[in-house]
């Protein structure tokens, strides 16, 4: 792990922001390159004084727009039969998709914020989203607020670990566990809102 974590601290300073930018699209794709593995370094890179810390996290939370936006499209121009028969070539199978799209229906729209904040459901629950319809300015204010609050904690928590990388899962663990945490407190709430507006 560490070295697969000092190989993308080269890489990702080679590639610098652009690299960041679809290293993360492709993580909210259908290709599931860990989010954990891709901040941190920028994170580190930061701190370091190879990049801006704002900068970086805005081409992370940029790159997971256009890669839930490929999911989004996708999923709403093949339809959910085209979507499951495809699907299994790129690890998208029924039981698993059927699951999100279970966790979008269950919560509505704001799903799309809480899902970009959850492991496994973060790169397949714009799919349930494109099947639904759901309209650009929700989707794309939901997803880019989920997003850059996931990429924000994942590349401060390369920023203040610095060279101590063998803690970056660790800690990017227990952020997912929070992460958990405060979505269940947000969708209480939110679902007590939309209660007391249906008794007003």
């Amino acid at each position: 792990m560490q070295q697969l974590i000092d190989w993308l601290v080269i890489t990702i300073g080679a590639m610098g922001y652009p690299g960041i930018f679809l290293l993360m699209a492709m993580e909210s794709s259908i290709i599931p390159v860990p989010s954990e593995l891709v901040m941190p370094p920028a994170g580190y890179l930061a701190q370091q004084g190879q990049m801006h810390i704002g900068i970086a996290i805005l081409s992370g939370t940029l790159g997971s727009l256009v890669g839930a936006y490929i999911n989004y499209f996708v999923a709403r121009h093949l339809g959910r039969p085209l979507l499951l028969k495809y699907g299994r070539y790129v690890w998208i199978t029924e039981e698993k998709f059927t699951r999100v799209e279970t966790f979008f229906l269950s919560h509505g729209e704001i799903s799309t914020f809480l899902g970009r904040l959850l492991p496994v459901v973060r790169h397949l629950i714009s799919l349930p989203a494109g099947l639904a319809g759901m309209g650009h300015i929700r989707f794309s204010l939901y997803t880019l607020l989920g997003a850059g609050i996931w990429v924000t904690v994942l590349t401060y928590i390369g920023y203040f670990i610095g060279e101590k990388r063998e803690l970056i899962m660790r800690y990017s663990h227990q952020a997912v566990l929070i992460v958990i945490l405060c979505s269940s407190v947000i969708i209480s709430v939110y679902i007590w809102i939309q209660r007391r507006r249906k008794r007003a």
